[in-house]
C-alpha cells in the first residue's frame, strides 16, 4: 500500500491547543499579534513573489537578447555618446562662471553671469545652447496654453489625497498606515551653504541686469544702444497687436539665433558693417567740412558787422559830444587889399576941441613932479 500524502507546515509557531488555562485579555492580545504577524507575513510573501518574477523575466533569454541589442547596439553607443557630450557642455558652461577680466566704462567689474551668457549664446556649447533655447520656448508656449497653476493645485491635492488614503486603509485594514511606513527617518531640508550659494547667485543675476541696463543707457557700447533703440522702438508699435507672450517668443529666437546667424556668415556681415562704418565716415567728414566753412564764412560776416556797427557808433559818441576826430581843420581866409576901405587924401576939418587943447612944443621939457622932501 502507499502511504498518506503528508503535508507539513512551514510555521511551527502555533498556538498549544491543550492549553486552556490562558486568560481572556491574553488571547486577545495574541489574536491582534497573530493578525499582525499574518499581514506582515503576506507582505513578506508579495515582496519575495514580486522579486521572483521580475528575477525570472529579466534572466529569460529573449530579455537578456532585448536588453543586450538595446543597452550596446550602435543607437546605444551613440546615445550614450551624445549624452556624454552634453553633460560636458554643460559642465563646461557651468565652470564658466567666472568674473572677467574686462571691466566697465566706470572701472566696475563685471559679474560671473557675464562670462556665462556670453558662452551661453556664442553658441560655443551648441547642445547646452539649443537645449536651453528649446526650454525657454517650451516654457513659453506652456505659459501661454497651459493653466500651470491650475495643474499645481490639481497635483497637489491628488498627491495628498492618495497619502491620506493609504494611511487611513493601512490603519483600518492592517492596523499600521502604509504611508508612514515609507516616512524617512530624517526630514530632508537645505544646508546653510547651499542657500547662500543660491542667494550669491540671484544677487549676481540681479547685478547683471542693472549694470548691463545702465551701460546701455549711458551708450558705453553706441552699437548696443543703438539696437537697443531700434528694439524698443519696434516693440513700442508691436505691442498694439501683438499679445505679450507673442513678444517675448519674438525676442527670444532674436537673442538666441542673431548670434548664431552672425557667427555662420561673420565675413560677410563684417565686410558690409566695415563699408557702411566708411560710408559714414565719409559723409561725416563732408558734413563736418561743410560745417566749418559755414562756420568761418558766418564768423567773418559777423566779424564784419561788428566793426561796421562798432564804428558807426563810435562816430555817433564822437558826436554826441562835439569832438569828432574826423571833422577838418578850417583854413583861414586869405584877407585881400580889396577887403579894407579907402583912405582918406584930404584933411579933416578942425573943430571947437581942436582948438582948446594946447599944442606942446617939441623942445620944452617935460614936466616933472616934484616931490616933497
Amino acid at each position: 500500500m502507499s502511504e498518506a500524502p503528508r503535508v507539513e507546515l512551514s510555521n511551527t509557531d502555533l498556538p498549544d491547543l491543550t492549553d486552556f488555562t490562558v486568560p481572556a485579555s491574553q488571547n486577545g492580545s495574541t489574536n491582534q499579534a497573530s493578525t499582525q504577524q499574518t499581514a506582515g507575513d503576506a507582505k513578506n510573501s508579495l515582496l519575495e513573489t514580486a522579486q521572483n518574477t521580475m528575477a525570472s523575466i529579466q534572466n529569460h533569454p529573449s530579455v537578456q537578447n532585448a536588453k543586450e541589442t538595446v543597452l550596446n547596439g550602435p543607437v546605444a553607443q551613440q546615445a550614450k555618446a551624445e549624452g556624454a557630450k552634453t553633460r560636458d557642455e554643460f559642465a563646461d558652461l557651468a565652470n564658466s562662471k567666472q568674473i572677467p577680466e574686462q571691466k566697465t566704462a566706470t572701472g566696475q567689474n563685471l559679474t560671473h553671469y557675464h562670462s556665462m551668457f556670453y558662452r551661453l549664446l556664442s553658441w560655443k556649447n551648441p547642445r547646452a545652447t539649443g537645449i536651453s533655447f528649446a526650454a525657454a520656448v517650451i516654457f513659453i508656449f506652456a505659459t501661454r496654453y497651459l493653466n500651470v497653476i491650475r495643474y499645481i493645485f490639481k497635483a497637489t491635492w491628488i498627491v495628498l489625497g492618495c497619502t491620506a488614503a493609504a494611511e487611513v486603509a493601512g490603519q483600518a485594514a492592517l492596523g499600521k498606515g502604509i504611508t508612514s511606513q515609507f516616512r524617512p527617518r530624517q526630514y530632508f531640508t537645505i544646508p546653510k551653504a547651499s542657500l547662500e550659494r543660491l542667494l550669491d547667485d540671484v544677487e549676481q543675476l540681479i547685478n547683471f541686469f542693472v549694470i548691463e541696463s545702465q551701460r546701455i543707457v549711458f551708450a558705453e557700447n553706441v552699437y548696443v544702444t543703438v539696437a537697443a533703440f531700434f528694439a524698443s522702438l519696434i516693440s513700442y508699435f508691436l505691442i498694439k497687436f501683438v499679445p505679450m507672450w507673442g513678444l517675448a517668443l519674438i525676442a527670444t529666437i532674436i537673442t538666441y539665433l542673431g548670434p548664431l546667424v552672425y557667427i555662420q556668415n561673420k565675413e560677410v556681415i563684417d565686410a558690409q558693417l566695415e563699408k557702411g562704418r566708411s560710408l559714414a565716415t565719409q559723409q561725416a567728414t563732408q558734413i563736418r567740412d561743410l560745417a566749418s566753412k559755414q562756420a568761418a564764412n558766418a564768423s567773418q560776416t559777423v566779424q564784419g558787422l561788428t566793426q561796421q556797427y562798432t564804428t558807426k557808433a563810435q562816430e555817433t559818441i564822437n558826436q554826441y559830444r562835439g569832438r569828432s576826430p574826423s571833422a577838418e581843420v578850417k583854413k583861414p581866409a586869405v584877407v585881400q587889399k580889396e577887403d579894407f576901405p579907402a583912405a582918406p587924401k584930404t584933411d579933416l576939418p578942425k573943430t571947437e576941441l581942436d582948438a582948446e587943447v594946447p599944442l606942446k612944443h617939441e623942445n620944452e621939457p617935460p614936466l616933472v613932479p616934484q616931490t616933497a622932501l
